[in-house]
């Protein structure tokens, strides 16, 4: 019997196409350049190369491997992150000052190498749910403010709350001259009518304390128990986890 010696077996070179392919628009968004619109608008105007090529037709389709430049730097698609922390009393949880101990930054920056942001802001002595993330679209989207999504919080008031205080808000409540819609509010146990569990939908600062203040109230905690459809479930103080592919999905097309 011959013997066939064997053959080496070389890789076939990889093809650029083989990589998965994503919409030009969504490539630049991803970068942090802008959001998706925003890139189209860039991509009309002939501000965009790809591979050397000025592209201006919308729905091209490129590549991780492709070179994308916008005013002559070449951009570089992120990895989003996203976030869920369950804030502790006494961290500050703005975009300033980031450095600080006390801040809720010092509490995530073991969650990714990426620089994350929190979205949105709670106070110092507030308390629960606060998401971080990266992607500057979302995030944009987000702090809108057209965009209403329920958020749910428990507030603990330095008296009992009328229940002619509690029909005032669920009727809404005018903040500088703005109507805050109310779409629930009860008392958490009847025993203890100080306690009062309130879902709003702006998501404008320190809103939930001026409802409670333009009444006569003083308040004296604020605890996020649920955002975005998220909730404080096996989430411990001071803990974070990172959102599912179906949360994440949830918040940007729902």
């Amino acid at each position: 019997m011959d013997i066939v010696p064997l053959q080496k077996k070389y890789p076939m070179p990889e093809h650029k196409y083989t990589h998965r392919l994503i919409r030009l628009n969504r490539y630049i968004a991803n970068a942090g350049v802008c959001t998706r619109r925003e890139a189209d608008q860039l991509i009309k105007e002939g501000k965009i190369r790809v591979n050397g090529e000025v592209v201006t037709q919308l729905g091209t389709k490129v590549s991780r491997t492709d070179t994308v430049q916008w005013d002559n730097k070449k951009l570089q698609a992120r990895r989003r992150f996203y976030v869920l922390l369950n804030k502790p009393k006494g961290f500050i949880a703005t975009v300033k000052n980031i450095d600080d101990p006390r801040h809720v930054m010092q509490l995530v920056k073991t969650a990714c190498k990426e620089r994350i942001y929190p979205v949105g802001q709670l106070d110092r002595e507030d308390t629960g749910l606060l998401l971080f993330t990266n992607d500057g679209e979302l995030t944009k989207k987000l702090m809108a403010s057209t965009y209403k999504k329920e958020q749910v919080f428990q507030v603990q008031l330095n008296e009992p709350l009328q229940e002619k205080d509690l029909e005032k808000i669920k009727k809404g409540i005018r903040i500088n001259g703005e109507l805050i819609e109310v779409p629930n509010i009860r008392w958490v146990k009847q025993v203890d009518k100080s306690v009062v569990g309130i879902e709003i939908l702006s998501h404008k600062n320190r809103v939930v304390k001026r409802i409670f203040q333009s009444l006569g109230y003083k308040v004296a905690r604020v605890d996020r128990v649920l955002y975005l459809g998220l909730t404080k479930k096996n989430l411990k103080r001071g803990h974070w986890r990172m959102l599912t592919e179906k949360e994440v999905r949830n918040i940007k097309f729902f």
